[in-house]
């Protein structure tokens, strides 16, 4: 087992040994070095995963401030002036919002359900809020004005408009992310959501009262703990695995079959069905029997449900349950492979890892965390409307179909028009918008639009794929421009590689007034290189 360094050892290695520091201080340190809160808690996580020694001295976990600086840099204007110089010098980094926590750009409901390329809710704040600075110099919504996102996705701009007064309608394609996005903005009878969840919850509890895969996953933690203990020790491992002292595949690859028998034989003792025999969907590829039986029995106990509303949000709970409980790594979560149905050596974690064998952890982790997010998001919405129509925002008829859901939204909408776009269209050839939720059709046997999708991963980034992205956005702003007010606004938010959109605009019959060319710091991918997006003012053509 890796020792930890002591305080001897850590002066050979700095000049200034005077820079050791406890937790509680490096926290301090940094707040005022980053000028942004640091906790101890941010601290105890760098130490834990590796990014900077642990060090033992008067009874204490000490840190070296050197070697937090050398941690620190690029926040303290490296990582700008190296970014401007790969994507130029008009990259507005004001817009980057790096002073935010990963808690307040993922705050109350937009987290209650995972979703591929969204953007942050600070950036429609700024351009949709009532304050101008040095690079927002008007100001184009206003509180009861109505907003719309014919590309909804997972029902940001929907949410932010509620937080500031503002009406919104949002359009998706796909009949999920309308699900997602409505549930979000929902008001809820949350007693009765309560109370259903605690229903489900205990039936679940005694459905697998008798089952052995709780039982299982509890010898196969315990086994778990004591080999990561010998063999990938915290913090020790990480901190020698990120200055190359171990060779990680190799390393890793070793101690998985090692642990192998033991994993097989806990399979065997306590008969755990690691498959199901039909492949032929989703569900039935990429879970176990197990688990399988669980997302089946909850399934049949949401449908008791009799209020709509409850029933939506406790399906959408689901959904994020049984994504997160898929026969997959731990890294390969955002694109799967191939199903693990074995103990892993865990690149995202630095230890050995197992699939999930039961939904119940991740059921009641994720029921606890809606109900909370529900009650923060009700603290800050406002009496206005929001709601998500499914349909091709290339031909819907926004009012007729939105008189059908509300009809007094509807009125309103047609008396006073709509004020303009604030949308992130989808990225051409980038990501399968309906695959990424392949589950959840499968779950709540959702028609799939695939073929509506604009933009499609499978079409890739030919010429052809990019003339038909051209023409697919601008029959979305032509037709939705029927129903916007005559002085309308329109922003979106788009990674244009290609200098497409100018001729979108064109087509169109709009002009650029200005763009905004934004870091995108916070990205899922596992590529972290220097990527920007811009953001495009329009209006119409004179």
């Amino acid at each position: 087992m890796y020792g930890l360094q002591s305080i001897g050892e850590i002066k050979k290695e700095t000049e200034n040994s005077d820079d050791l520091v406890t937790i509680k201080e490096a926290s301090e340190w940094a707040t005022e070095h980053l000028a942004k809160t640091v906790t101890p808690s941010n601290i105890s996580y760098l130490i834990q995963y590796g990014l900077i020694k642990k060090l033992q001295g008067n009874g204490s976990t000490r840190v070296s401030k050197q070697e937090l600086k050398c941690y620190y840099k690029s926040y303290n204007g490296n990582r700008e002036h190296s970014w401007k110089n790969q994507l130029g010098e008009d990259l507005n980094w004001a817009l980057s919002f790096d002073k935010y926590k990963e808690a307040e750009t993922t705050k109350h409901v937009h987290r209650l359900h995972p979703y591929k390329g969204k953007f942050i809710p600070q950036l429609v704040e700024y351009f949709l809020d009532s304050h101008t600075d040095r690079f927002k110099k008007e100001v184009c919504f206003k509180q009861g004005d109505i907003v719309l996102d014919p590309f909804s996705g997972s029902g940001t701009t929907m949410v932010q408009s509620s937080e500031l007064g503002m009406h919104a309608i949002g359009i998706d394609v796909s009949a999920f992310n309308a699900l997602i996005g409505n549930v979000k903005v929902t008001s809820y009878n949350m007693s009765d959501v309560q109370a259903e969840i605690n229903r489900i919850t205990k039936a679940l509890k005694i459905f697998l009262a008798n089952s052995r895969t709780i039982e299982f996953e509890e010898k196969l933690l315990q086994s778990l703990y004591k080999f990561n203990n010998e063999y990938f020790p915290v913090p020790d491992y990480k901190y020698r695995l990120k200055r190359g002292e171990i060779d990680e595949d190799r390393y890793g690859s070793e101690k998985a079959k090692k642990f192998l028998p033991t994993f097989n034989n806990l399979v065997e003792q306590y008969g755990i069905k690691l498959r199901q025999d039909e492949t032929d969907t989703f569900l039935d590829k990429w879970y176990s029997q197990h688990i399988r039986d669980e997302i089946n029995f909850v399934l049949d106990e949401i449908c008791k449900i009799t209020n709509d509303d409850t029933k939506n949000i406790i399906s959408v709970i689901l959904s994020r349950t049984i994504r997160s409980c898929r026969a997959t790594t731990h890294a390969d979560l955002a694109t799967l492979y191939e199903p693990i149905t074995s103990t892993y050596y865990c690149a995202k974690h630095g230890k050995m890892c197992k699939p999930i064998f039961s939904i119940l952890k991740w059921w009641e982790t994720y029921t606890k965390d809606t109900v909370k997010r529900l009650v923060q998001f009700n603290c800050l919405r406002t009496p206005t409307f929001q709601v998500c129509l499914t349909g091709d925002s290339r031909t819907i008829d926004i009012l007729g179909e939105l008189r059908k859901r509300n009809p007094a939204f509807a009125d309103l909408a047609d008396k006073q028009k709509i004020k303009g776009i604030f949308s992130s269209p989808p990225y051409i050839g980038l990501i399968n918008y309906h695959e990424q939720h392949a589950y959840a059709y499968d779950l709540f046997g959702f028609e799939r639009k695939d073929i509506l999708e604009i933009g499609p991963l499978y079409k890739g980034q030919s010429r052809e794929a990019k003339e038909s992205y051209i023409h697919g956005i601008t029959d979305v702003v032509n037709n939705c421009k029927k129903f916007l007010a005559e002085d309308y606004d329109i922003f979106l938010v788009a990674n244009d590689k290609y200098n497409i959109y100018p001729a979108i605009a064109k087509e169109a019959g709009l002009q650029i007034v200005n763009q905004y060319k934004r870091p995108v710091l916070n990205r899922t991918e596992k590529d972290k290189g220097a990527y920007s997006e811009t953001i495009f003012h329009l209006k119409r053509t004179p």
